[in-house]
């Protein structure tokens, strides 16, 4: 277990904490579109208030390739913040430097400061020990409430924690101990449905979990992988010929350990993954030379959701079909809306599955819907985090 903010004493300490407040915004106004990120630190923030920490907040936003992109400034998310927090939010025009360190030396007890755009810096992401120092040098301690860049070994995520004493944000805490309880102690039968467009992707994940679940569900591009490898032709659809010996382990682990795995008995097939291109439900014994698999078929979703409804522990990572264009989202949807009625502990693992979750307004109906993509993957792949690896170890 790792130490958190409960564990130190922050009561007049300057506290920079790494927040992850990349959230999307819109392509021509450049609003955010989604304030799940911001909304997810504010224990972590409040908390700090509270104690009368002098709380510096310091966050990514987009790839601005350490370069100042001016559409990527973190003044939006100052102003969101504001509205969600109702106390003062002072942002600042870089990250490190002169300027930055007068608005420190000035922060009261209880107020915030934000950092702007830590990748305007190209040695965030190279983790260089200068910059890393810069920004250790603002602080007494290091929060990191960033699960979503926990899997990025950069100044901001491990560079600083080597400076200061670094512990976990409560939204950290969260996270780590909803994947740890899944992968150890899951309430059983433990079903993970697994979706996205390749298997070399989720080899890893797929590894790691068939040791530990009960039944393993297979949608997404991935499927039509597996489906080859079962003898099954699958038209235009893309298959990783390099990793048809993988699907066909995995099968065999799967038998040998007696866990239920489902792949597919029908799907929705098209000749262009594009939203006018007609469709066909067929089974996937009958799939056409010329057509791509596009989503589950409704037999498929059938037999997964009678799956699901025996589980008491259900982790989701990746649609099961193209769910960007909505004639191709149908399977995916209807999962969603299935596990947020289940009576069962329901896990969304970040990335474009939290994405679908958070459009259909179902988020408050999982148990927990991460918000790391990357980190959550690789954490269920059984890989140490080094934004985790670093923070300090509870006696």
């Amino acid at each position: 277990m790792k130490k958190t903010i409960r564990d130190i004493d922050v009561r007049g300490k300057k506290v920079l904490t790494r927040v992850d407040f990349n959230v999307p915004l819109d392509a021509k106004t450049g609003a955010i579109t989604d304030d799940t990120r911001i909304r997810a630190t504010l224990p972590t923030i409040n908390y700090l208030v509270e104690q009368k920490a002098k709380v510096i907040l310091c966050s990514h936003l987009g790839r601005p390739d350490g370069k100042i992109v001016e559409k990527l400034r973190l003044a939006p998310v100052a102003e969101r913040l504001l509205k969600l927090i109702n106390s003062p939010v002072i942002a600042t025009s870089d990250c490190i430097g002169p300027e930055v360190e007068k608005e420190v030396a000035k922060l009261k007890e209880g107020e915030i400061l934000l950092l702007e755009n830590l990748r305007f810096h190209s040695e965030e992401e190279e983790n260089e020990p200068v910059f890393a120092q810069k920004l250790a040098q603002l602080a007494d301690i290091y929060v990191n409430d960033a699960f979503g860049t926990a899997h990025r070994a950069h100044a901001s995520t491990v560079g600083v924690a080597k400076y200061l004493p670094a512990v976990a944000g409560f939204l950290m805490e969260k996270e780590l101990e909803v994947f740890e309880k899944a992968l150890k102690f899951p309430e059983r039968p433990f079903c993970t449905l697994v979706g996205g467009a390749k298997i070399s992707d989720k080899l890893g994940l797929l590894h790691n979990l068939i040791d530990k679940v009960d039944s393993l569900l297979i949608g997404g591009g991935m499927a039509a992988t597996f489906l080859k490898a079962k003898g099954y032709g699958v038209g235009r659809s893309l298959v990783e010929e390099d990793k048809l010996h993988v699907a066909e382990e995995i099968l065999e682990e799967a038998k040998k350990k007696r866990v239920t795995l489902l792949i597919p008995s029908d799907v929705v097939i098209t000749e262009e993954i594009d939203a006018k291109a007609p469709t066909i439900v067929v089974s996937v014994t009958e799939i056409l030379p010329n057509y791509s698999i596009a989503d589950i078929g409704p037999e498929t979703i059938k037999q997964f959701v009678a799956e699901l409804q025996k589980s008491k522990t259900v982790l989701w990572n990746g649609p099961v079909g193209v769910y960007e264009i909505p004639q191709f989202a149908q399977g995916t949807k209807t999962i969603a809306q299935f596990l947020a009625g289940l009576r069962a502990v329901t896990i969304i693992g970040g990335g474009s599955t939290a994405e679908v979750v958070g459009q259909m307004g179902l988020g408050n109906k999982m148990t927990h819907v991460s918000t790391g993509g990357g980190a959550s993957l690789m954490f269920l792949e059984g890989e140490t985090l080094p934004g985790v690896a670093i923070l300090l170890d509870k006696e």
